[in-house]
């Protein structure tokens, strides 16, 4: 049985992993309203953490969440840099060039 924490890493987890989905897809306002939610669930887990430490028959299943849930965190900061480089062009009133 899951402990309430390893709920909170699997929805994050989970929320992580369809932000990478939503930024393969160029859906930038979708990921960003996914950062949003998943900022609420690591708030909610450092509470729950700090009242109720993790089982340690969870750690393992708790790493193996944390491993995936950076690189999904990589993939999409990947996948943004385009992305951000434009929105700093546009943000800095620099023509776009095309190549």
């Amino acid at each position: 049985m899951n402990s309430v924490l390893l709920n909170y890493y699997e929805a994050i987890e989970k929320a992580s992993q369809d932000m990478l989905e939503a930024a393969r897809k160029g859906n930038w306002d979708h990921v960003v309203k996914l950062e949003g939610a998943c900022a609420l669930l690591i708030a909610q887990l450092k509470n729950t953490a700090a009242e109720t430490p993790l089982p340690a028959d969870e750690a393992q299943l708790k790493s193996r969440l944390m491993q995936r849930i950076l690189i999904n965190d990589a993939e999409i900061r990947q996948l943004a840099e385009p992305w951000l480089e434009d929105l700093d062009d546009i943000l800095a009133g620099r023509p776009k060039t095309l190549h």
